[in-house]
């Protein structure tokens, strides 16, 4: 017997003044996203919690991993799920370490996820190198048969979701304001570094445009 979808369970109740119902939002943050966590129930080993990447595709997110992963063939199955996924922006420096915290967007999906069709993983696959690198797919060579049937891709509805959005200034109280310590906040800026090449990368290959575009 499974428990209905309960709208308690999307309302905050802890700091519910940073709760946010904006659509574009959410979309926004899922997709700035590289990794999600999904949850589930695992009726041998208890709760697991498995990190893995993640694109946002229209009103669905989607998430790909092998054909033999225990987890992903339950929520192929149909097993109910929750899929976090955060965003640190920023640091709060407040005048003292209690006020002190984080600039954040994190978000919780609730639902249940759906295999895609055979037919459906290639360009599923295609979605989700675009989202990393963006103009990479034109520079790879198409996935091989195999490779696509060892694919499993599933679909989590946005259908039922949280949002929480921290981005105040430090909020001490007067007689803290009134010391000498500093207060402010330090935005956090996720850049890419310098490409490396592969140990058994042939001379007289360059720098990929897709590659390249990433340190822009």
């Amino acid at each position: 017997m499974t428990t209905p979808p309960s709208a308690d369970r999307t309302t905050i109740t802890r700091l519910r003044e940073k709760g946010r119902d904006d659509r574009r939002e959410l979309d926004a943050l899922l997709d700035g996203a590289v990794v999600g966590h999904f949850a589930l129930a695992d009726p041998d080993r208890g709760p697991v919690v498995v990190p893995t990447a993640i694109v946002r595709d229209g009103d669905r997110v989607l998430a790909h991993g092998s054909t033999g992963s225990r987890w992903m063939r339950a929520l192929a199955d149909g097993a109910p799920t929750c899929l976090a996924v955060t965003a640190l922006d920023g640091l709060i420096v407040a005048r003292s370490a209690f006020e002190s915290s984080l600039h954040y967007r994190s978000a919780v999906l609730f639902g249940r996820c759906t295999p895609l069709a055979a037919n459906d993983v290639g360009a599923a696959l295609d979605l989700v190198t675009e989202a990393l690198i963006p103009g990479r797919t034109a520079e790879l060579r198409r996935p091989a048969p195999r490779e696509l049937a060892a694919t499993l891709v599933l679909a989590l509805p946005i259908v039922e979701w949280s949002l929480k959005v921290s981005d105040g200034w430090p909020e001490d109280p007067a007689e803290d304001v009134a010391g000498d310590a500093w207060a402010g906040v330090v935005p956090l800026e996720r850049r890419f570094g310098a490409p490396r090449p592969a140990p058994d990368l042939r001379d007289g290959i360059a720098l990929p445009a897709s590659v390249r575009a990433l340190g822009d």
